[in-house]
């Protein structure tokens, strides 16, 4: 039975939450196992800073998985969102609202293309972009029905959602989830050979792509992939899709990764900064000859482009140009690989930086299945920075791209030192 009296109860509960301890008591008690977060819990942050419930500071060297590149609360980002919530905040696409329209031209323009489908987070972006891709397989490619295939790159990561993980070749995201959806392909990532030889099966459709792999490390593919993958591609006839969620919005040191390689997909996904981590807001983009296959009633969201959502997606963007945050993701990536590179000079214990931007990594030299990785970060977050494992035996690094230099340098000190003692004590 539903407890309608819990008023009084919440606000107790609220006075109570004073150390980290309760809190991740209360998680562990009342919520579902499904994350495995550092012991930390934070309750405010500004800018590159985080704090925790005990008032402790600390880098952010994660930004929500690069959700937040314009920096915790951005005050032009947190104005619009209180601007649009005290007029309209939702009417769902059964009416037009006054906001949408003005968004679509702003970002069509914005990334250069024609049309745009609002959504809200990363995983249903690139949900739509399938959909969008087989539909337009069908009718402007001509594939017999209900056989179009789209191909994915081994170690992807695009949610967690049924189809998501169907595309997976990651035992933890798939074992005991099946049975998975039928039409999607896995090739090698990084392997234009791979590519070439899944393309001669005429019922490809697409081809979707990280330019560079986040979740599985920070990979970076090597330097043309993309732009080759692309011409194999238009060879067949068939769709690139870009998934940019975490690569795009300014992270690698272009306003999208795709830039390095001088293509336009035809189908692009954007999501995470897409709001400045104000607002849960994703994106579709792409011709009008693929977005207009889609008629009303075949694909859409309750708070897709709602009122608040572009507000906030307008604003975040204008916060990327006017203050040059690619451009100084693009400065400061050189500084922090540089500073990486020359530490894993002198230890044992790290053996590849990589990484584009401020989107990078460096690849502990221990097998995935140890806990160095994890004793770092948990080292790490007692130092005042927080980052992340990923794949066992590698530790991402992506802050803010509102960071300066000098903060910069210090979090790379952090990060130096931080190794050198857990090098020396273990």
């Amino acid at each position: 039975m539903v407890n309608f009296g819990l008023s009084d109860k919440l606000n107790d509960l609220m006075e109570v939450l004073s150390s980290s301890k309760e809190a991740i008591e209360l998680e562990n008690k009342y919520g579902a196992y499904n994350y495995h977060p550092l012991p930390v819990v934070l309750a405010k942050g500004e800018g590159v800073y985080l704090w925790d419930v005990e008032g402790k500071k600390y880098f952010d060297f994660l930004s929500a998985y690069s959700a937040v590149n314009q920096g915790h609360c951005h005050p032009r980002i947190v104005d619009a969102l209180k601007a649009q919530a005290e007029k309209l905040t939702l009417t769902s696409r059964a009416f037009h609202n006054d906001v949408l329209g003005r968004y679509e031209k702003f970002i069509a323009d914005f990334f250069g293309y024609d049309r745009i489908l609002p959504m809200n987070t990363g995983v249903e972006g690139g949900e739509t972009a399938v959909k969008i891709c087989r539909k337009w397989a069908y009718e402007v490619k001509g594939l017999p029905e209900n056989k179009a295939k789209i191909l994915f790159a081994n170690g992807n990561f695009w949610g967690r959602t049924l189809a998501a993980i169907s595309t997976s070749n990651d035992l933890g995201s798939y074992n005991n989830f099946g049975p998975f959806v039928p039409g999607f392909d896995l090739i090698p990532y990084n392997d234009l050979s791979a590519l070439e030889k899944a393309l001669d099966d005429p019922n490809i459709a697409g081809f979707m792509v990280e330019p560079i792999q986040g979740e599985a490390g920070v990979v970076v593919p090597d330097d043309g992939y993309l732009k080759q993958a692309y011409t194999l591609c238009k060879a067949k006839n068939v769709l690139l899709i870009a998934d940019e969620v975490q690569t795009g919005i300014g992270r690698t040191g272009k306003v999208l990764c795709s830039e390095y390689d001088e293509i336009k997909p035809d189908i692009l996904i954007l999501g995470k900064a897409l709001s400045g981590g104000v607002f849960p807001v994703s994106a579709v983009l792409a011709s009008d000859e693929i977005m207009m296959t889609l008629k009303p009633g075949q694909h859409g969201s309750t708070f897709g482009g709602n009122p608040l959502a572009c507000s906030v997606a307008m604003s975040a963007l204008e916060v990327l140009r006017d203050e040059k945050l690619t451009e100084n993701a693009y400065d400061l990536g050189l500084i922090f690989r540089k500073r990486m590179n020359n530490m894993i000079q002198n230890t044992e214990l790290v053996n590849k930086v990589r990484g584009k931007g401020l989107l990078n990594a460096i690849v502990i030299n221990d097998h995935p299945d140890s806990s160095t990785a994890w004793d770092i970060c948990v080292a790490l977050k007692d130092n005042g920075l927080l980052a992340k494992p990923t794949h066992g035996n590698v530790i991402r690094f992506a802050p803010p791209l509102v960071i300066t230099e000098d903060q910069l340098h210090e979090c790379c000190d952090i990060i130096e030192s931080t190794i050198a003692d857990y090098e020396k004590t273990h």
